[in-house]
């Protein structure tokens, strides 16, 4: 079964990423006290890292496109979409290369 990560910045007080390893999910979270775009590639990074994974391993990323906080909408789906373009891997299951849009609050 593929590592797939997770990236959800849609609240605006934490940040939750996870990873799913043949069906065992681990999962690493904070509270947002700095900037969202300063903290998920570190949190991600920290997570790989615990489970032994490097980014070459994985096989897809899952991110939360909303409804959610505007500007955390924005961190984690472009972040999603540019490891998708650099990893050659599908966000939210979309053909390769094809961006994912987030959907905001109304």
């Amino acid at each position: 079964m593929p590592k797939i990560l997770t990236i959800d910045t849609s609240n605006n007080k934490k940040i939750e990423i996870g990873l799913n390893i043949n069906g065992e999910k681990s999962k690493i979270s904070s509270e947002s006290t700095v900037l969202k775009s300063e903290a998920v590639l570190p949190l991600i990074d920290k997570l790989l890292k615990e489970n032994n994974v490097n980014f070459m391993e994985i096989k897809g990323i899952k991110v939360n496109i909303g409804p959610g906080s505007f500007t955390g909408l924005r961190v984690g789906v472009s972040i999603a979409n540019a490891l998708g373009y650099l990893l050659k891997i599908p966000v939210n299951g979309k053909e390769i290369g094809e961006l994912t849009a987030p959907v905001y609050n109304k």
